[in-house]
């Protein structure tokens, strides 16, 4: 009766739910707020709140050490080009899903989740076996592989979705006027499916941005991406370099996210992940 009660009073609603926004809001934000002190930070010992001594001499150490730099260079090349295969590999599959029905296509669709379904970790092993036999092990294109792996799901899934979100009767207009298969689909298809392209795009690039395991069995110690190179300054430096590296890691995937905003809000994410 009295939980009755306190539903029945807007007000009391209305307090509930921004103490729950705030309270979700300094649970996310904490943590991101004592990164950036750490970042900044030279001094900072119990049971001090605040850091006793400011200093950007951990920004100058990062930005001069050349394992940084070589961290840096791997992961702007390999992230690339990892979106690029998987788009050109998958993009034709996620067509195919949407307007093509086909024996097992449901169970095909489905059946890529199954790279998520399984601990990456014994999973990037298994791969690594079979990439020393073929000589990939340490290279460039061993890690582009590996990486790609994690871009599956998203690249057939979200372009699917928005290949569906195209009417049918556009296209059919489109050949009742003369326009060929291709000339639809460049025309037509594409352009209206393209929002859900870019938010896969975007999703595929961070994936393997921040892919550091497998990564890390079949790269190391030649190619040493930046969520690599994370794991050795968090392990043997003190806590301002591996905030600093944290914050740099962060800023790409910060700046496309916001890029990408408008097309997240409009539920290309949500729509890929329906199901068929």
């Amino acid at each position: 009766m009295k939980l009755t009660w306190f539903l029945d009073v807007p007000e009391l609603r209305r307090a509930m739910g921004v103490i729950l926004v705030l309270a979700l809001g300094l649970f996310l934000l904490f943590p991101l707020a004592t990164l950036v002190l750490w970042a900044f930070a030279d001094t900072w010992r119990y049971p001090s709140i605040l850091p006793q001594v400011y200093s950007l001499r951990w920004w100058a150490w990062v930005f001069e050490n050349g394992d940084v730099g070589k961290a840096v260079f791997y992961s702007v090349t390999t992230a690339p080009v990892v979106t690029v295969l998987s788009a050109a590999i998958c993009l034709p599959a996620a067509y195919s899903f949407s307007r093509l029905r086909f024996p097992g296509r449901s169970f095909l669709f489905i059946s890529l989740l199954a790279a998520n379904a399984f601990p990456k970790f014994g999973l990037y092993i298994a791969i690594a076996t079979i990439f020393f036999e073929l000589n990939l092990i340490n290279t460039f294109w061993g890690v582009v592989f590996i990486q790609m792996i994690n871009t599956l799901v998203v690249m057939v899934w979200i372009p699917a979705a928005g290949f569906d979100s195209v009417p049918r009767e556009l296209e059919e207009a489109a050949r009742d006027a003369g326009a060929g298969p291709l000339r639809v689909f460049w025309r037509i298809t594409l352009p209206i499916a393209m929002p859900g392209i870019i938010v896969a795009g975007i999703l595929a690039f961070l994936a393997a941005f921040d892919e550091a395991q497998g990564t890390l069995i079949v790269g190391s110690p030649r190619i040493t991406t930046m969520p690599v190179l994370m794991y050795t300054l968090v392990a043997n430096y003190p806590e301002p370099v591996g905030a600093v590296f944290s914050i740099l890691l962060s800023i790409p995937s910060l700046v496309l996210l916001l890029l990408a905003r408008r097309f997240l809000i409009a539920g290309y994410l949500a729509a890929g992940f329906r199901g068929r």
